[in-house]
């Protein structure tokens, strides 16, 4: 029994840091054999990886059709995006108050080292050094809600995002405010970042889903 959590466990973080790295499209369908082939697991194992990424709401489980990434609609993305400009700018204002030196060294480690990257490991280190921010301010329960927004923001970029140059990627501006221990420059930073990435959300359009294969070049 183990072995099959921990695999699936394994296949569960392997596809979320694919979706994440934009390597998977919204939309793409998830076969379980094709998972387990591609991963070299069992169809019980890929079943179980597919249901843990459905309870984090970047798969949809569709009665009679099975696995697909999840496809936020233009109405959800904008959704998820005002959400966020409620909960993180108060967030990084009690963050720059609380900020210490090893916090700074934790969220240093969360930069992308290409700052203009919306694919790959810097939209996953952009997501991990919002993530960060909630768990310096100390709010537990905003950050647990703001790691599935976060989540579904991967997804919205992956679907909507319409820069090659993703210059609103940056946190700069924020890392600056933080240094500073400046919470009023943190706080306008924070809503200057957030407005500047749903500035270049495209949601007239979207990418087109591959097959799970194509999508990680297997």
């Amino acid at each position: 029994m183990a072995d099959k959590v921990n695999g699936s466990e394994r296949v569960a973080e392997d596809l979320t840091a694919a979706i994440h790295g934009r390597r998977i499209a919204p939309g793409t369908k998830l076969n379980e054999d094709e998972v387990g082939a591609v991963f070299g697991v069992s169809r019980t194992v890929a079943r179980a990886a597919l249901q843990a990424l459905a309870h984090r709401q970047l798969v949809e489980l569709r009665r009679n059709r099975g696995a697909y990434v999840a496809r936020p609609s233009a109405r959800e993305a904008r959704e998820v995006f005002e959400a966020r400009l409620l909960l993180e700018p108060p967030l990084a204002r009690r963050a720059a108050d609380r900020m210490t030196g090893a916090d700074l060294d934790r969220l240093r480690s969360h930069l992308s080292p290409d700052a203009t990257s919306a694919s790959g490991p810097g939209a996953r280190l952009s997501g991990d050094y919002h993530a960060e921010i909630a768990r310096i301010a100390g709010q537990q329960t905003l950050t647990e809600i703001l790691l599935q927004l976060i989540a579904r923001s991967s997804l919205i970029l992956s679907l909507y995002w319409r820069r090659s140059e993703a210059a609103g990627m940056s946190h700069a501006g924020l890392q600056r405010a933080f240094e500073a221990r400046d919470a009023d420059r943190a706080e306008a930073e924070m809503s200057r970042h957030l407005g500047d990435l749903v500035a270049d959300l495209d949601l007239d359009g979207g990418r087109v889903p591959q097959s799970l294969r194509e999508a990680l070049g297997t």
